[in-house]
C-alpha cells in the first residue's frame, strides 16, 4: 500500500537503529563507492548492529552472489554473512519460480549470481534457446558479458518465451564513471523483439516482498541514495525510508521530488541511522498568495515566496535548513520545485 503524500521530513525522537528493527540498505553510494566503503558508513553499521538493529544489504545488481558480497561487505570491516544479502537474482528466480514447475529449464542471460538464485529455487539453467527453456531470465552480466547473449535472449522472446528481467536499472555506477546497466541491455531485447519483461527489483514490488519474506523485518527502515529506486521502492512498499546524500541524489533533485520519491528522513550519511531526526515545524498559517506559510527546523526557517525557496536563519547545521526547504517546497508545489528555484537557498547552506 502506498504512503500518504509527504509534505514534510518526519522527526524521530529516538535514534533510527532504535526505532526500526531492520535497515534495508542499498550498497553502492550508501555503504561504498568504488568498492571502497564511505567515510563513517563502516563505525555507524558496526554500532548499529551491535545495538541491535538487523542489516540487510539489498542490491539491483544480478551479477554477484550473496557469498561474495558478504565477503566484501566483512573485508570493509562490516561482518555480514550471505543471509544478510538480498539480490534482484533472488528477486526474480522466486518470481519465476511462482510461474513455473520445479526444474523447469531457464533460459540465463547473466551471470553466476542469476544462476545461484535460480538453482535455490528449484530451476535449471541453461545457455541455449535450443535447450527448449520455459522462460527467459535477464540480469547484469558484467562488462565482458558478449552480444551473442542478447541475440540469444531475443530468438526465445521472438518465440514466445515468457521473459523476466531481474531489474530495469538504465545505468551503473562504475570506477570511470555512469556505464550501462541491465535496463540497458533489457531495451536491446525490448526493441528487438516488441516484447515486455516481467521486472522483480527494486523499486518494483517482488523486490520488497523478497527483502521481507528473507529478514523477517516488522518495522524496516529503506536506506538508499537514489530517490528512483530506493526511496520509491520504500514509498511502494509503506514503509518509511533514510536518504543519505553521499550517492547521486543532490540536495535540489529532493526538494524537487514528486510524493513517491520523497523520504522520510534525509541525512548526510550513514552516521543518521544513529541519532534522532529534528522536527520541522510549521507556523501554522498561510503565507501571501495562499502559500503554505513558513517551515522552521534547528534556526532556519523556510518558505516559498514568488515562485522561489526563501531560506532565513543562523542555523548550526545546513541538513535543518535543507529539511526546513523540504517541506517548504513540497507543501507549496504538491509535486516539486524545479532545480533553479532551489539553487539561492541551497548556496546558504553551501550544498
Amino acid at each position: 500500500m502506498n504512503q500518504p503524500v509527504r509534505t514534510r521530513p518526519e522527526s524521530s525522537r529516538r535514534p533510527l537503529h532504535e526505532a526500526y528493527d531492520t535497515a534495508l540498505l542499498d550498497l553502492d553510494g550508501v555503504v561504498y563507492a568504488g568498492g571502497e566503503a564511505i567515510e563513517h558508513a563502516v563505525e555507524s553499521l558496526v554500532t548499529a548492529r551491535d545495538d541491535g538493529m538487523r542489516l540487510a544489504y539489498v542490491t539491483n545488481n544480478a551479477l554477484r552472489t550473496p557469498e561474495v558480497v558478504a565477503e566484501h561487505l566483512t573485508r570493509l570491516g562490516v561482518p555480514a554473512a550471505p543471509d544478510d544479502v538480498i539480490t534482484s537474482a533472488q528477486a526474480v528466480a522466486r518470481l519465476i519460480s511462482e510461474q513455473l514447475p520445479e526444474g523447469a529449464r531457464v533460459l540465463v542471460i547473466g551471470g553466476e549470481g542469476l544462476r545461484v538464485a535460480l538453482r535455490e529455487r528449484g530451476l535449471t539453467p541453461v545457455d541455449s534457446v535450443d535447450d527448449d527453456p520455459a522462460a527467459v531470465a535477464q540480469g547484469y552480466g558484467g562488462p565482458e558479458m558478449p552480444w551473442a547473449r542478447l541475440m540469444e535472449a531475443g530468438y526465445a522472446v521472438a518465440r514466445g518465451v515468457p521473459w523476466f528481467a531481474s531489474n530495469l536499472d538504465l545505468t551503473i555506477p562504475s570506477g570511470r564513471g555512469i556505464a550501462p546497466g541491465n535496463g540497458a541491455a533489457v531495451e536491446v531485447v525490448r526493441i528487438a523483439t516488441g516484447a515486455s519483461p516481467q521486472a522483480a527489483g527494486k523499486p518494483l514490488p517482488p523486490m520488497h516482498r523478497e527483502t521481507i519474506l528473507r529478514t523477517g523485518a516488522r518495522r524496516p527502515l529503506v536506506v538508499g541514495d537514489r530517490l528512483d529506486t530506493d526511496i520509491e521502492g520504500a514509498y511502494a512498499g509503506g514503509v518509511d525510508s533514510l536518504l543519505v546524500l553521499t550517492g547521486v541524489t543532490t540536495p535540489a533533485q529532493l526538494l524537487a521530488a514528486e510524493p513517491k520519491y520523497r523520504p522520510a528522513y534525509v541525512d548526510r550519511d550513514l552516521r543518521g541511522l544513529l541519532t534522532p531526526q529534528p522536527e520541522v515545524e510549521h507556523d501554522g498559517s498561510a503565507g501571501s498568495a495562499g502559500t503554505a506559510g513558513a517551515f522552521r527546523c534547528g534556526g532556519w526557517v523556510a518558505r516559498a515566496e514568488g515562485g522561489a525557496l526563501v531560506l532565513e536563519g543562523d542555523g548550526d547545521e545546513p541538513l535543518d535548513g535543507l529539511r526546513a526547504l523540504c517541506a517548504a517546497a513540497w507543501a507549496e508545489a504538491g509535486d516539486g520545485v524545479s532545480d533553479a528555484d532551489a539553487g539561492k537557498a541551497l548556496a546558504r547552506l553551501g550544498l
